[in-house]
């Protein structure tokens, strides 16, 4: 098989398991964080496996991108270091901001380690190797467009992080219902920060990778949203009742 056809192959299939993502977590928590639950099989410490399952997007993304002939191109490089700043701080740092004790099944962990190593080839590969990139394309409005909706989201996605973390003092157990900017809004904040990013990204990237990608986290993240929202409104009797789930004023 020419890497064409695998390329093309795998773009199907991750499109295909976003289709079935986005049903099976509309009717089944994924059985991590608040949602944690037993019948899944063996589990590992949750901050270990965050780093598990995030680092193909940190490793195998650079060791594919820079067997690539374009690797050292001004526009590659710049998408790379946004790819970067995402999922340095996503593997290496986040997962230490959680408290201990936490766990989460060996199995979901083998599923994101999986996607992860795709989802980092189909990219990686075509930033440096099968895509071409003018330096032009650094000042053309989709990449700026793309650049903005990227940081906005990052930002977002950082702030939200930082307030649910610091919403426990050291000792305290249990949850507490996030309060404050777009907490106002919504209840995940750290989601809507996401799919701005990787809509960011497509965007600033033009490619059917980079889509494929913001079409499967929307397929993950926002059924995952709505689980938590209705948590949330389970568990807080005086939840607000106008604060959507992850889209300000729509869902």
């Amino acid at each position: 098989m020419i890497e064409a056809d695998l390329y093309a192959r795998l773009i199907v299939g991750v499109l295909l398991t976003s289709v079935a993502t986005a049903l099976a977590l509309l009717f089944l928590s994924a059985p991590y964080g608040r949602h944690a639950r037993g019948g899944w099989g063996p589990s590992m410490d949750t901050r270990l496996a965050w780093v598990v399952m995030e680092c193909p997007a940190v490793l195998a993304f650079l060791a594919i991108y820079f067997a690539g002939s374009h690797a050292l191109e001004a526009t590659p490089l710049v998408l790379l270091a946004m790819w970067q700043a995402h999922y340095v701080q996503r593997t290496f740092v986040f997962p230490f901001t959680m408290r201990p004790g936490g766990r989460t099944p060996v199995s979901v962990v083998a599923m994101g380690f999986l996607f992860n190593f795709i989802n980092a080839y189909l990219n990686a590969r075509w930033l440096s190797e099968l895509g071409s990139y003018t330096t032009a394309w650094l000042t053309s409005p989709a990449f700026i467009i793309g650049l903005i909706l990227f940081v906005t989201g990052y930002r977002i996605n950082r702030w939200a992080d930082r307030v649910l973390a610091g919403l426990r003092r050291p000792g305290e157990t249990g949850y507490k219902l996030p309060r404050g900017g777009l907490y106002e809004l919504i209840s995940c904040p750290n989601y809507f920060g996401e799919l701005l990013e990787w809509t960011g990204f497509a965007i600033a990237a033009g490619s059917l990778a980079g889509w494929t990608f913001a079409v499967f986290t929307a397929a993950n993240l926002v059924p995952r949203a709505l689980s938590h929202h209705r948590w949330y409104r389970q568990r807080f009797p005086d939840y607000p009742p106008t604060r959507k789930a992850v889209l300000p004023f729509i869902l």
